[in-house]
């Protein structure tokens, strides 16, 4: 049977109207403000690409380029300014901790990325409300929502089975552990019920729930393995290294496997089709698409 080939403007046009619809109603129009305070052409690309796109949809966006060492008193001003609904800064913009910190500077009510210390021990602790009312869910970061959103299209999320275990059964590798897409990632993919191998570049680490745990727990286990010992036994091969140079050996790959990229170049060969059943060669428009849900969630709540 041939690969099926899904682009991501097909996932994201199941949001487009939805969101176009409800900021049409709004008197006043919810307002993104992205920080870019690097060098790396990627961002300035999806820095342009969320511009073009939030203006589609009815939404404000504004790009303020700065020095990154003024980055944590322009934040400061965003979070005090209250015509500013969202703020989105694009990373890396130090490639260390100091990340992390700028992440957590960022207000939570105006976070749409769900960087900040608040989302993410929702995040990693399986608890997806705000709330004990369950009225108002979390922010998650809108690259590895984006990869969950592709997955559900294309029918790997099984919803037949429990909520909170619609990947029960699957293996999944995802080739990125950055702090921004690839371990968030694997946290949700793991909460919602996968065995996951996280691969980088250092180790190999498996994101699981213990056999009989609750559904609000995963644990992470550093292993000796290598990418030879895990791909072939993935259903699920989720790649985001950021360099043209890195490709996946299609050799390793199980014949009927789901290929999804997420990085800003191909990290697989062209042979994937050959294997693949169905191969994803960019979220990016899906990205959008949540950046766009999250930004609205946010007005909604600060209203």
């Amino acid at each position: 049977m041939p690969c099926k080939v899904v682009l991501a403007a097909e996932v994201a046009s199941n949001y487009t109207s939805e969101i176009k619809s409800e900021v049409s109603q709004k008197e006043t129009k919810p307002r993104l403000v992205g920080f870019l305070a690097n060098d790396d052409p990627y961002a300035e690309k999806y820095a342009q690409s969320s511009s073009k796109h939030l203006a589609e949809a009815g939404l404000d966006f504004e790009l303020r380029q700065v020095p990154r060492e003024s980055l944590e008193f322009a934040i400061h001003d965003a979070n005090q300014d209250p015509q500013i609904s969202g703020i989105l800064v694009y990373y890396p913009v130090y490639g260390d901790d100091r990340d992390q910190r700028l992440q957590d500077l960022v207000d939570p009510t105006k976070d749409v990325e769900g960087l900040n210390v608040v989302y993410n021990g929702k995040l990693y602790g399986n608890d997806r409300y705000l709330d004990e009312e369950k009225t108002r869910k979390a922010i998650l970061p809108c690259t590895p929502l984006a990869v969950v959103k592709v997955l559900d299209h294309i029918g790997v999320y099984d919803h037949g089975l429990p909520y909170g275990d619609h990947l029960r059964g699957k293996t999944i590798a995802v080739v990125n552990r950055s702090e921004v897409v690839g371990r968030p990632l694997a946290a949700l993919l793991a909460n919602d019920g996968a065995k996951v191998y996280s691969i980088d570049i250092n180790d190999i680490q498996i994101y699981a729930r213990e056999q009989g745990a609750s559904i609000n727990s995963h644990t992470a286990t550093v292993t000796d393995l290598k990418p030879e010992d895990v791909i072939p036994l993935c259903d699920v091969v989720i790649t985001g290294v950021p360099t043209a140079a890195y490709k996946m050996p299609t050799r390793l790959l199980k014949k009927g496997v789901v290929a999804v990229n997420f990085a800003s170049v191909r990290n697989f060969e062209p042979e994937v089709k050959d294997v693949a059943s169905i191969y994803v060669p960019s979220v990016g428009k899906v990205t959008v698409s949540m950046l766009q849900r999250n930004l609205l969630r946010l007005f909604n709540y600060q209203h």
